[in-house]
C-alpha cells in the first residue's frame, strides 16, 4: 500500500511553501512528537479495521483510491487550511478552484456557466434542485426510479413534490411512463441519471431533450458517478454514447470528483448552463466580500465554509492529467470500462449454469451485476450472500445489491419492467484502471468462491 504519495517531494513542497512566507517572524510552536507519535500509532491500527479500498481485489462500492498528486497537494494545502467561501479565507485555492471548475465544463462543452465544489453530490443536486425550484415555483420534480435516492429526500426539504417514473430492465428512465408524467403539464424538471449507484445505467438523455421541446420543462443531469465517460464515447455503446452526446443541452449538471475523478472526499460540483441563475444566490454579508471585487465563491454557493484543499488537489490533478479525449487520465476510464465488459462476457460464457447477467444487454458504464442461479429468488438471494462472503475470505471484496427479478428473466426489453419482487445479487464496480490487469484474479477467486459455496448446497 503506497503512504507516502510522493516520497520527497510533498517535503520539499512543503519547504517551498514555507519560504513564500518567509519575510513572516518567525513563530514558536512547540510539538510534543512523542505523544502525537503515540496517537498516530493508534490511528493506524484503528484504520487497520477497513476494507482495502485502495486495492484491485476491492470492487465492491465506489470507491477510487485518490491520485497521489491529489493527496500531496491537499496536504500541502492543509498547512494553511483555506476557506474556499470568500477570498479572505481562501485566495489562491479559489482562483484554483475556478480554473478547475471552468476545465470540467469545458469537458461537457459548456463555455458560458455558473458553477462551483461543493462538499458531495449530494449538496450539488440539492443546490440544482433548488435552482429548479426557484426558477419553477410549485412545480413537481420527476425521475427515475433508479435515480439517486437523495433526490426524493431533497425535494421533501424544498417542499417540491418528486414522482418517481419506472425504469426499463437495463435500469433506464422510461419513456413512455415518463411522458405520461409530462402529459400532466404540472412537471418542472426531470432529473435524469448517467451513472445509477445500482447498476450504473445511463437514461436516454438525447431522447429526453426531444422530450423538452415539446413539453417545456428543466433538465438537470445527475452525473455524479458517470460524467467523466464524457472523455471516452468511442467506449460506450450507442445509446449510451448518444446520452453523454446530449449533455450540452441540459440546464444543469452534476459531477462528483471524489468517484471518477481521483480525488479525496468530499469533492463535488454543480454547474449551471445559464450564469443568470447567480441571481438566487444574492446576499448581503456585513463582513465577508469586501476585502476583493472580484467573485467570492460564497456568492454563488448555498454552503459556506468549504475546504480549500479539495480545490488545490483538483487543480494539482487536472493539472497533470487534463480533462481530454485520448489523454491518460481518459485511458484510465477505459481501462475500467474494458474490464467490467470481459467480466459479464466471462459470466455470460461460464457453462456452469452459476451466473444470470442482465438478461437485456451489458453494462454501460464500469459496474457489472449479477445474479446466481437458483430456483427461488430466495434461494438465489441466499446465494449471493454466501458467495459475497466467501469471497471476503480470499481478499476479493464485492457489493451486494437487490434489483427487480424481472431483469434477469428473458421477456420483452423494449417495455417496463414489470413488478415480480426482488432478488439480492452480486455487484462489482471495475472503476480502478488496475482493475483491467487484475480481472484474470479477480475471476479466478469468484470461481473458486462460488464453487465452494455451490458444492455445499449439494
Amino acid at each position: 500500500m503506497p503512504i507516502d504519495p510522493v516520497p520527497g517531494l510533498l517535503s520539499r513542497a512543503t519547504e517551498l511553501l514555507e519560504s513564500e512566507f518567509a519575510s513572516l517572524p518567525a513563530l514558536e510552536a512547540p510539538i510534543d512528537t512523542t505523544a502525537i507519535g503515540e496517537v498516530l500509532k493508534a490511528v493506524s491500527h484503528r484504520l487497520g479495521d477497513n476494507y482495502p479500498y485502495f486495492h484491485p481485489l476491492y470492487a465492491g462500492q465506489m470507491l477510487k483510491p485518490p491520485h497521489p498528486v491529489a493527496r500531496a497537494a491537499y496536504a500541502l494545502a492543509m498547512n494553511l487550511n483555506p476557506n474556499n467561501h470568500a477570498r479572505d479565507g481562501g485566495r489562491a485555492s479559489s482562483e484554483m478552484e475556478i480554473e478547475a471548475v471552468r476545465q470540467i465544463a469545458g469537458m461537457f462543452g459548456w463555455a458560458e456557466f455558473l458553477g462551483h465544489l461543493t462538499s458531495s453530490g449530494t449538496l450539488a443536486n440539492l443546490e440544482a434542485l433548488w435552482v429548479a425550484g426557484q426558477l419553477a415555483p410549485g412545480k413537481r420534480i420527476v425521475g427515475s426510479e433508479q435515480a439517486h435516492y437523495t433526490h426524493r429526500r431533497i425535494s421533501a426539504v424544498l417542499k417540491l413534490e418528486y414522482a418517481e417514473v419506472p425504469a426499463d430492465r437495463l435500469g433506464r428512465m422510461g419513456l413512455e411512463a415518463l411522458e405520461a408524467e409530462l402529459r400532466k403539464g404540472d412537471v418542472g424538471t426531470v432529473v435524469v441519471t448517467l451513472g445509477t449507484t445500482a447498476i450504473g445505467a445511463v437514461d436516454p438523455l438525447d431522447r429526453i431533450l426531444a422530450l423538452k421541446a415539446r413539453y417545456g420543462f428543466r433538465v438537470h443531469v445527475d452525473s455524479a458517478y458517470g460524467g467523466y465517460f464524457q472523455l471516452i464515447p468511442e467506449a460506450l455503446e450507442s445509446p449510451a454514447r448518444r446520452a453523454f452526446a446530449g449533455v450540452s443541452g441540459a440546464d444543469s449538471l452534476v459531477i462528483d470528483p471524489h468517484k471518477h475523478g481521483l480525488q479525496p472526499y468530499g469533492c463535488g460540483c454543480v454547474l449551471f448552463r445559464d450564469p443568470s441563475v447567480g441571481r438566487f444566490y444574492k446576499h448581503d454579508s456585513p463582513y465577508t466580500y469586501f476585502t476583493s471585487k472580484q467573485l467570492h465563491l460564497g456568492e454563488i454557493s448555498l454552503e459556506c465554509s468549504r475546504a480549500g484543499a479539495a480545490a488545490v488537489a483538483l487543480w494539482a490533478t487536472q493539472t497533470l492529467l487534463p480533462l481530454t479525449p485520448g489523454g491518460e487520465f481518459a485511458r484510465g476510464l477505459a481501462k475500467g470500462r474494458a474490464a467490467a465488459k470481459r467480466l459479464d462476457g466471462l459470466l455470460r460464457s461460464d457453462g456452469s449454469g452459476r451466473f444470470r447477467p442482465l438478461a437485456c444487454g451489458a453494462p454501460e458504464l464500469d459496474i457489472v451485476v449479477w445474479k446466481l442461479g437458483a430456483e427461488t429468488p430466495a434461494e438465489a438471494s441466499e446465494l449471493a450472500q454466501d458467495i459475497f462472503a466467501a469471497c471476503a475470505t480470499r481478499d476479493l471484496h464485492l457489493a451486494l445489491v437487490q434489483l427487480p427479478l424481472s431483469w434477469f428473466q428473458p421477456a420483452d426489453c423494449d417495455g417496463s419492467s414489470p413488478d415480480v419482487g426482488l432478488v439480492t445479487c452480486l455487484r462489482s464496480v471495475l472503476m480502478k484502471p488496475e482493475h483491467d490487469a487484475w480481472l484474470e484474479r479477480i475471476w479466478e477467486r469468484l470461481m473458486g468462491a462460488s464453487a465452494d459455496v455451490f458444492e455445499r448446497q449439494t
